[in-house]
């Protein structure tokens, strides 16, 4: 089998893993809130618990992948969900449910770094930015789908199917990758340089200049998951206040995750926002206003315009640090680890952020989106301090 088909099946397996990944991590706060009452606080703590768990197992699972081999470490992360995803169908006990959850993202640390790295490993300097693009677009495809129809597929099959529908996408995606290693090991011909695709930008830059943006883009990225595992917490929350059903809810809380879609597709036909500090600036500060008025919109028509916004600002900077990323590093599963692992401590520290202000400022509804919007402002400042001390 020829690289460029390997390729493929890995897209494949990227594409299976976001929808099964999305439908499980997304709504099991759905499933929390209706079985065992979880709230929003409740649920925000779970998900600070994820992120917690994948910034630390994200980064190890990188340097697994570095050491033992990208498919021994698709293999384990794929068996480890399975195993729990299993158990978790038995189980009917909320603290139960969070170990089930643990460990099933510690499972999930092992694929990603890995599937970023098996798509970029190879590549041709010139022909990176288009293979990054390809991922980014087929995993945001997938995952839009499994959000948008995870809420219909949750209500029709029951609580169960929140377990096994993502245990049998794991199960084929097992046996996916144990076909392509055996294909890989008969010896795939060596990846030939290929010209690069039209008005890709190929144009050396200066090493501090290129290291300062990606230390910009692991700065950013950890932010933008701090607004977008909080959405996520809260979108149980927001259904009941605006009384959408968890179908509903699927359908109308989902058009972030299309527009950060069309960002992709934007993004990697268009090069000319690499290394361009004004693009994601303007896409940080879109990212936090769009974010306030989603977790604050009191109707319908407020809740999708701020969708917009905010899928298109996020598309820009996870697009950024995942970009620069590959595009600078020789050890592309530690490096992919890396990258992972900042999505992991956003994921905490959102949450956690929210909770917090829920907790101690109950009296004030809006608490928890303006403590992470607050939040998402050190970011900025952040942002700025890196950028005028490296100039």
């Amino acid at each position: 089998m020829s690289s460029r088909r390997l390729k493929t099946g890995y897209f494949v397996l990227e594409a299976l893993n976001s929808f099964a990944t999305v439908y499980y991590l997304y709504y099991v706060y759905f499933f929390m809130q209706t079985v065992f009452g979880f709230g929003n606080k409740a649920n925000l703590l779970l998900a600070a618990l994820n992120g917690a768990v994948y910034a630390v197992m994200a980064w190890q699972g990188g340097k697994f992948a570095q050491r033992f081999g990208y498919f021994t470490a698709l293999k384990v992360g794929f068996s480890i969900m399975i195993a729990a995803l299993a158990v978790g169908s038995q189980l009917h006990t909320a603290s139960g449910h969070i170990l089930v959850l643990s460990v099933t993202v510690v499972g999930v640390c092992f694929t990603w770094p890995s599937l970023e790295a098996l798509v970029s490993e190879g590549e041709e300097p010139a022909r990176l930015p288009h293979m990054v693009g390809v991922y980014n677009v087929v995993w945001a495809a997938t995952a839009a789908a499994g959000y948008f129809t995870g809420g219909a597929i949750l209500e029709k099959l029951g609580p169960k199917s929140l377990f096994y529908v993502p245990m049998a996408i794991s199960l084929s995606e097992l046996a996916l990758t144990q076909w392509l290693e055996c294909q890989a090991r008969r010896g795939a011909p060596a990846i030939k340089a290929h010209s690069p695709p039209p008005n890709l930008d190929t144009q050396p830059r200066p090493a501090a200049r290129t290291k300062m943006f990606l230390r910009l883009a692991w700065l950013a990225n950890p932010f933008a998951y701090i607004a977008i595992n909080t959405f996520v917490a809260v979108m149980p929350g927001i259904a009941r206040r605006l009384e959408l059903s968890t179908m509903a809810a699927g359908f109308c809380c989902s058009f972030w995750c299309f527009t950060r879609l069309g960002a992709f597709i934007a993004l990697w036909r268009w090069p000319a926002w690499h290394y361009r500090f004004r693009w994601l600036l303007i896409a940080y500060f879109a990212m936090v206003g769009s974010f306030a008025a989603t977790l604050m919109a009191h109707n319908l028509v407020m809740l999708v315009v701020a969708q917009l916004i905010f899928g298109s600002a996020v598309g820009l900077i996870y697009y950024s640090s995942l970009f620069y990323s590959m595009d600078l590093s020789d050890t592309k599963g530690e490096h992919g680890g890396i990258h992972e692992a900042a999505i992991g401590l956003g994921n905490f520290a959102g949450p956690a952020v929210g909770a917090a202000s829920l907790h101690f400022l109950p009296q004030y509804t809006n608490s928890g989106a303006l403590a992470v919007s607050g939040l998402l402002l050190l970011g900025l400042g952040g942002l700025l301090v890196i950028w005028r001390t490296a100039r």
